[in-house]
């Protein structure tokens, strides 16, 4: 498997930090841990509803 440049990992991180800073804002009163599979539980909510409505949006695109 290649590995990840360092645009990639910056992409991936970007992502992830908003969707947290999200669910954040969302429920401000709940106290939330960094939990990755809550966030990638919503990424791939989010991708699979904005792909289907953006042209050639690909998955490598939105989150590498």
């Amino acid at each position: 498997m290649p590995q990840l440049t360092r645009k990639q990992i910056n992409r991936q991180d970007f992502v992830d930090n908003e969707i947290f800073e999200l669910i954040q804002r969302l429920v401000p009163t709940a106290k939330l841990k960094w939990d990755i599979e809550m966030i990638a539980n919503v990424r791939d909510s989010i991708f699979s509803v904005v792909s289907s409505k953006v042209r050639k949006l690909s998955e490598r695109n939105f989150y590498p």
